[in-house]
């Protein structure tokens, strides 16, 4: 993922862009407090009571999920990787999405589970869910404190904000909310947030795609993005015209394409794997499912969910290209993505040109410059390894002075991917608009928020608090413990905002615990809602074996452009092209050591619960869900048959 947050642009705000941030935030705060007295019981807190309708929790479904990843995070990998991005949504999102409301839904649901980790429980034993809970809640406070930081951050260097100043009084609204409403507030206010997303980002889409002369002018300028990718310093060769257009043109191979992924990777590696283990065991999102009022909402929220989660590309995805094809199709457009500083003075430079000049290849030279130019505190600078691998081979060929090397070197920064979509609000949007769009991004970064901080409180009560310390006590007493629960993890997640400030590579940390644990949790599941065979005691060695092959693959492989950067490889067995192909291919291997030792243990072990005891919780022996009276397209089953040829339609027309 990329590095979060290096943004070197000032926005100054008018009294109409702080009036409309203002209004946003009593608004917000408003649903909380109209919430409150609805809040009668412990899963009226928690769980919503299981009383909301479908389309609520089907834009909350997609809402939760729109982040800070999401809006920023996608327009910067539209900028760098192209139409290729889109296989976080065609491949990476919907048919795992349509696969959880047509199959795994009706035990979520039907088996009266309060959260994902329950489930596991009833399904498996205690320990299965213990384990499950307590990474489940590591993971959301280390999820929270990324958005916090993030957002602080953001406002800090967009409108010089203090950051501290930021961090608490974003944290104070989305606790009041949460603390006041529950659930409920959460989900309501991730409706308002989406369609603030929505209409902050279009205007967005609509200038940039007028600048360029629509999108067949933006594909014009983007061949020329592909054809030239080697002088724009975004590959090493030049990888064609298509390279930023098409979706598989250059997925044969891994080296063909600005993402470094074959085909294999991406299909197996992100559209099973990653996109299985997120979507359909994440309790983030699956919340939302389960606080549906009906089993048919509950089936319908992440089909309804996929409609919009298959057109926002559109809104987070083309910006990013916009601004890829503004600065590198050679027109005059007076727009550059900024790039980040890299600071390396003539003495610097004289001490490591005989290093580079000896060096035994190109790479070698490259990896010395590296090492030896390093920054404040010993930390890595951020070089563009394109460009960084041009300077070198041209002072190795004696082309190059030093002098022109040193002010080479001073401009090689990386491309900060990140501030794409904040200077196309600054190019685009006046006062007014620009407070609307600023204040969608605030809403996905508090949404990011809200989504853990609610995931956080009911697996702390009922998962952790309940079955380990006060399993007796009244529901009067398990409410109190949630809304506690909500300030002590705001608190927490604040607590490692200010850690993740300290280091510019803790998305990539973060990305990475993801990976460690949704692959082998995602076996876990898969194996015991389809398989009545699985153990406990499998399930539980499945998820301990997938997370320590995890550790070993990735302490044992690396990347060819040093992008790895958690530990040195050890006796490397393979070097990847890049580092979301190591990623891929680690979701990969964990799932598949987790799905094997699963299979192997539960042979060598014996059932611990009867056929009776599994009805409803495993396919073989549930009674398959009807839906008598319903009309097609409230039937998950036909409709999502219709969204999965509509993205095979939508991957064939970009193919």
């Amino acid at each position: 993922m990329h590095h979060f947050l290096t943004v070197a642009l000032k926005i100054d705000l008018q009294f109409l862009d702080y009036a409309i941030m203002g209004i946003y935030v009593l608004f917000v705060l408003g649903i909380g407090f109209a919430l409150k007295r609805h809040m009668r019981s412990s899963e009226d807190f928690l769980i919503s009571g299981r009383s909301i309708p479908a389309w609520v929790t089907g834009l909350a479904f997609i809402s939760a999920n729109l982040g800070a990843l999401e809006v920023i995070g996608m327009a910067a990998s539209g900028a760098k990787y192209g139409m290729l991005t889109t296989h976080f949504y065609w491949i990476g999102a919907i048919v795992a999405m349509v696969f959880l409301a047509i199959f795994m839904m009706p035990f979520y649901y039907g088996s009266r589970a309060r959260s994902a980790p329950e489930y596991l429980k009833m399904r498996f034993d205690e320990k299965t869910r213990g384990l499950n809970s307590v990474s489940f809640a590591v993971m959301t406070i280390l999820g929270s404190g990324i958005s916090m930081h993030a957002l602080a951050d953001l406002l800090n260097k967009l409108l010089g904000w203090d950051y501290t100043v930021n961090l608490l009084v974003c944290s104070v609204v989305v606790m009041v909310y949460i603390f006041k409403g529950g659930l409920t507030s959460a989900i309501y206010t991730e409706v308002v947030q989406f369609f603030l997303i929505v209409f902050g980002f279009a205007p967005v889409v609509y200038l940039g795609l007028k600048e360029v002369g629509g999108w067949d002018g933006l594909v014009r300028r983007l061949h020329d993005v592909g054809a030239n990718s080697q002088a724009l310093g975004l590959w090493e060769t030049n990888l064609g015209e298509g390279a930023w257009t098409s979706m598989w043109g250059n997925m044969g191979d891994a080296s063909a394409n600005s993402m470094g992924v074959s085909w294999a990777g991406m299909v197996f590696g992100l559209g099973f794997v990653l996109a299985f283990g997120y979507w359909c065991t994440n309790f983030l999102v699956v919340q939302r499912a389960m606080a549906a009022n009906s089993m048919r909402a509950a089936r319908n929220t992440p089909i309804i969910a996929t409609i919009p989660k298959m057109f926002f590309p559109l809104l987070v995805i083309v910006p990013g290209l916009i601004a890829i094809a503004l600065e590198g199709s050679g027109k005059d457009s007076g727009f550059k993505i900024y790039q980040k500083e890299v600071v390396v003075s003539a003495a610097d430079w004289g001490k490591v040109e005989p290093l580079v000049k000896a060096a035994d290849s190109n790479g070698a030279a490259v990896k010395v410059l590296r090492e030896e130019l390093k920054g404040k505190g010993g930390a890595g600078q951020p070089f563009n390894s394109v460009v960084l691998a041009r300077i070198t081979q041209e002072v190795r060929a004696g082309r190059m002075s030093s002098g022109d090397a040193t002010a080479a070197l001073n401009n090689a920064g990386e491309r900060d991917y990140n501030s794409v979509i904040t200077s196309l609000l600054n190019r685009y949007c006046p006062s007014g608009l620009l407070g609307l769009a600023l204040t969608a991004l605030l809403a996905s970064f508090m949404s990011g928020m809200a989504g853990n901080v609610t995931a956080f409180n009911t697996v702390w009560t009922y998962d952790i608090y309940q079955s380990y310390f006060a399993p007796d006590k009244s529901d009067t007493h398990y409410m109190n413990v949630g809304r506690l629960a909500t300030v002590a993890g705001i608190a927490l997640s604040i607590g490692f905002a200010y850690v993740a400030r300290q280091f510019d590579n803790i998305m990539d940390l973060l990305q990475l615990v993801f990976g460690f644990v949704n692959a082998p949790i995602f076996a876990a599941f898969l194996a015991g809602m389809f398989w009545k065979r699985a153990t406990g005691h499998a399930a539980f060695s499945g998820v301990l074996a997938g997370t320590i092959v995890s550790a070993l693959f990735y302490a044992h492989t690396t990347v060819q452009d040093g992008s790895a950067w958690l530990v040195d490889s050890l006796n490397t067995w393979h070097s990847f092209p890049s580092a979301m192909t190591q990623n891929f291919s680690l979701a990969i291997f964990s799932f598949g050591a987790a799905a094997a030792t699963i299979a192997a243990v539960s042979l060598m072990t014996r059932r611990e619960k009867t056929d009776e005891e599994l009805k409803g919780l495993v396919y073989s022996l549930t009674p398959r869900q009807a839906d008598p009276g319903a009309p097609w397209y409230a039937r998950p089953a036909i409709s999502g048959i219709i969204i999965l040829l509509v993205c095979i339609a939508l991957n064939i027309y970009f193919a």
